[in-house]
């Protein structure tokens, strides 16, 4: 007996008041896991609603217009995110797509959400719907139902929500990693003479560690962000986009990413394992399950281990470092995990947690 087609699903996704789904705004991680994320649930056959702004170039059933670029101009004139919803832009783009949903909403579609409390009125004016915050690496959550970027993560919450000794599991929710297009990430397996630190240039990234390190060992260091003054001896690169962010990542010796906070995913790292580039972090957070020690890179608790990270990063293979992160982490692999996550949450509407 052959195995039955998976049925049809509905997903209303609901973006960002700030930017357009396209990749040019790839620099606001969350807008950009919306446009991947409708990708995704397309490619496998599912029916995709997006409620966005003008410009898009994810794929989906029918694009609703929910804020236009003109009010984006007049109500956020630098186009920065700012997580507050008792701004303007939420209260509009909200509102409009309730209207919108509400004229669309069938039983059984799922409503994915990604804007934290932002956007916590929309779930609240359809409290029959399956709400689901699909990429959670925020504090503010709020749905029924929550999709966290790591496990360190999720339970990071937890505490937060009711106190680490008392915080009960939600059988609903689940893990399920970031996830991005391979194609983006050229691969290198010859490496030139520098290391890399690429993001904010702020004291929580953690920046200063990989100048005291490489400024310690005699390494050029080209770090590639906005943010804190750099002393005359980095290779300041600025900001940068797409292309040659794939360039500086696939060709450096290694990548820091020596996140001070608990880092809720950290892309950057996955990033540069996709060019086949080592990485060298902390610790804790994410990292505990995104880098495998020894093998894609080094996770460091001193200052000697920074340092000896920095020669260890010389014996790792980019190949095996590439393969893992594309079998982990690319949109093909992850977008099956999707799948089965709302499968699961379809069986809410029969016998749930009990379902044969």
């Amino acid at each position: 007996m052959g195995q039955s087609k998976p049925m049809t699903m509905r997903f209303h996704v609901v973006s960002l008041p700030h930017s357009q789904t396209t990749k040019a705004f790839s620099w606001s991680a969350f807008t950009d896991k919306v446009r991947k994320f409708c990708n995704m649930m397309t490619s496998l056959g599912h029916e995709v609603y997006l409620y966005a702004s003008e410009d898009n170039e994810a794929a989906c059933t029918e694009l609703i217009t929910c804020i236009t670029k003109q009010e984006q101009r007049e109500l956020i004139p630098d186009l920065a995110e700012r997580w507050v919803a008792e701004e303007p832009q939420w209260a509009l783009m909200n509102g409009r797509a309730i209207s919108a949903i509400g004229k669309r909403l069938q039983p059984q579609d799922f409503i994915c959400l990604i804007g934290g409390v932002g956007q916590k009125s929309v779930a609240d004016a359809f409290p029959l719907a399956l709400s689901v915050e699909f990429g959670v690496g925020y504090s503010g959550v709020f749905a029924n139902h929550l999709i966290f970027e790591s496990y360190a993560w999720m339970h990071t919450i937890y505490g937060h929500m009711r106190g680490a000794y008392t915080a009960d599991g939600r059988f609903y929710d689940a893990v399920i990693p970031n996830y991005f297009e391979v194609e983006d990430f050229p691969f290198s397996a010859e490496k030139e003479d520098y290391f890399l630190y690429m993001g904010r240039v702020t004291y929580r990234k953690g920046y200063q560690v990989a100048l005291e390190v490489c400024q310690r060992e005699g390494f050029r260091l080209k770090v590639a962000g906005a943010g804190d003054p750099l002393p005359d001896w980095v290779e300041n690169q600025g900001v940068v986009g797409p292309e040659r962010r794939g360039e500086l990542m696939s060709r450096a010796r290694a990548v820091f990413v020596p996140t001070l906070y608990i880092e809720p995913f950290g892309g950057v790292a996955v990033e540069a394992m996709l060019c086949g580039t080592p990485v060298i972090t902390t610790d804790w957070g994410a990292f505990t399950e995104t880098v495998p020690q020894g093998v894609t890179g080094f996770r460091c608790r001193t200052f000697k281990e920074f340092r000896e990270a920095t020669a260890a990063v010389a014996n790792l293979d980019p190949k095996a470092i590439r393969d893992y992160a594309v079998a982990t982490f690319s949109t093909e692999v992850i977008a099956r995990r999707y799948e089965t996550y709302f499968e699961r949450l379809l069986t809410l509407w029969g016998k749930g947690f009990y379902e044969e």
